[in-house]
């Protein structure tokens, strides 16, 4: 009786340098907080793989924590299916040390912005480590609205591949992504960008760089008249944010909005615009200003220009 022959199926398959290579089939993204976290779960459920970076092993947990419970919560309201959330769980690893970026396409720093110097000096260091571990192919984004790519790729060996990229992930259902180009951005770069925006089905809006972008210069203008109409009792914080909603069908007022964001969030944009461009509209109003020093920022702490539960409902509205 002959023998039989077993050979790994693996030796008659595509060799890996043959193999066709899929654009953004592996990303990363540095931070994983509520910004890190929706990118993390955007990019994932469309079939891309998602390597996020945070500082501890803790971090790492508790980000993991989050996106579950957030995929339970569409779940719940039948926007997945539990078949889905493992799909998706099962795409998205954690780590702590950037040479895991090694096979990304595309790294994204998402960190939570600080005072703007300290942020700049913070980010750029972001970016030099990315740089030595990624291949120069890689494309380095930044999520940041107010920081410009050319400012936080100064320092970089291959600044070519630099790009902003804003990805609104603030009010339900937001599909637009602001994309910039810095000084030395090339065109393949940027076009790869807008492709990845395509790929995670939102609005690419081309933008010319500058801090703040489209959103962020028009949504901190708002909020600003908002609290100014409200402090001359012109009307009340919840019609302010119901004629809002109902005229200009926005899905959230602008008091409401801005809790949504973070206000400490809020503030740092208004304060890195005035820095920029020193007109009085990007000076944060009183009360904003109040709010924050009294640690109400908002969802996050459950307080901030409303009420919130632990769930994040609005509980300001129920008992009035």
């Amino acid at each position: 009786m002959n023998e039989l022959l077993i050979e790994p199926i693996e030796n008659y398959g595509l060799s890996k340098e043959a193999r066709p290579k899929v654009l953004f089939s592996t990303i990363g993204i540095v931070g994983c907080g509520t910004v890190g976290q929706d990118l993390t779960i955007t990019a994932s459920k469309h079939g891309i793989e998602v390597i996020f970076l945070e500082l501890s092993e803790e971090q790492i947990a508790k980000s993991f924590q989050e996106i579950t419970k957030e995929l339970d919560k569409q779940i719940n309201h039948w926007g997945l299916t539990p078949s889905d959330k493992a799909a998706i769980l099962s795409r998205i690893k954690g780590t702590v040390s950037y040479a895991d970026f090694k096979d990304c396409e595309l790294v994204i720093d998402a960190i939570r912005s600080k005072q703007r110097e300290s942020s700049l000096i913070m980010r750029k260091q972001i970016f030099r480590n990315i740089e030595q571990n990624v291949s120069p192919e890689c494309i380095i984004a930044t999520n940041s609205s107010t920081l410009v790519i050319t400012e936080m790729s100064s320092e970089l060996e291959h600044k070519e591949r630099c790009v902003s990229m804003h990805i609104s992930t603030t009010a339900p259902g937001a599909s637009v992504a602001e994309v910039a180009r810095g000084l030395h951005t090339s065109d393949e770069a940027y076009d790869k960008v807008m492709k990845f925006v395509d790929l995670l089905d939102k609005i690419s809006i081309p933008v010319i760089e500058s801090p703040g972008l489209i959103s962020v210069r028009l949504f901190v203008v708002l909020l600003n008249e908002a609290c100014e109409v409200l402090m001359e009792g012109v009307g009340t914080m919840e019609n302010i944010d119901l004629t809002a909603r109902a005229s200009f069908n926005m899905p959230l007022g602008p008091f409401e909005l801005a809790d949504k964001i973070g206000l400490e969030k809020v503030l740092r944009w208004m304060e890195n615009l005035y820095g920029e461009f020193g007109n009085p509209r990007y000076i944060a109003s009183p009360i904003l200003k109040k709010l924050v020093r009294g640690n109400k920022l908002g969802r996050s702490t459950c307080s901030g220009f409303y009420e919130y539960d632990c769930e994040g409902e609005n509980i300001s509205k129920k008992n009035s």
